[in-house]
């Protein structure tokens, strides 16, 4: 269920993996995307990733995918975004939890509320998690080609600057490296006009581009310190990886929250 887990003080973050599930066939089985029919599963997942994160832990077996210990955290409230490869950013409010009736479109999430998980799916994209950890502030970022040149990522950086966040961290989560990731040559020269970075080459000598090393350098020219979870989704069968799979891949998500 977890490829990665990280706790400072109060802040927890996980980074999922594609196992301990309900969903079946080519997306099992904890695919957390939201393809058309497949809603009540991937609402199922969410929750029992929900669960988890209460728990600390996944769970044993299904049986116990709902199963708290006594004196345990209640389960987060799950944000998720309809993700649309953009530079917005949305607060996750009082306000707004209270009125909410779909996801928010973006492809960045910032709260200041104890209690609420904030959600960046991706399958090759790079999610990015942050976390003032004294301040209690989080945010989350869903960072492909198009929104790394957008700069989601220091939108995100800015909005948690507002609510007052100081030192900040960052995880750099699973995403499709430097070398799988092939582009033309035209495509590569344009992004990499905007975030020299991220000009790469795959391993059998074509063009290419590391978005993951682009959202660092980002994030480093932000003062923002990096954590990098250093797997590729493409070379990684045990994550959803759309380069590798195409339409048949599910959705793995970075996930922050404060515990209350």
């Amino acid at each position: 269920m977890f490829a990665f887990t990280d706790t400072r003080a109060r802040v927890e973050v996980a980074f999922t993996d594609r196992h301990g599930g309900v969903s079946g066939g080519p997306h099992a089985s904890l695919d957390l995307g939201d393809r058309s029919g497949d809603l009540d599963v991937r609402d199922e997942n969410v929750d029992i990733l929900a669960y988890a994160l209460a728990r600390g832990s996944a769970p044993r077996t299904l049986d116990d995918a709902f199963v708290l210990a006594p004196g345990s955290s209640s389960p987060p409230t799950m944000v998720l975004m309809r993700q649309v490869h953009g530079p917005d950013v949305h607060r996750v409010d009082r306000d707004w939890l209270a009125s909410r009736q779909a996801a928010p479109t973006a492809d960045g999430l910032v709260t200041d509320l104890p209690g609420i998980a904030l959600v960046a799916r991706a399958a090759d994209c790079v999610p990015v998690l942050l976390a003032d950890p004294d301040a209690g502030l989080v945010g989350a970022a869903h960072a492909g080609r198009n929104g790394m040149v957008a700069g989601v990522v220091p939108a995100t950086v800015r909005a948690l600057r507002e609510l007052g966040a100081g030192g900040l961290t960052a995880w750099v989560g699973p995403h499709v490296c430097g070398r799988c990731y092939e582009v033309p040559e035209q495509m590569r020269r344009e992004v990499v006009e905007r975030v020299p970075a991220a000009a790469a080459e795959t391993a059998w000598g074509t063009p290419a581009l590391d978005i993951g090393a682009g959202v660092v350098a980002q994030l480093e020219d932000e003062g923002v310190h990096v954590v990098e979870v250093a797997r590729c989704t493409v070379e990684d069968h045990d994550l959803y990886s759309y380069r590798r799979d195409g339409k048949r891949s599910g959705r793995l998500a970075g996930v922050v929250w404060v515990r209350p």
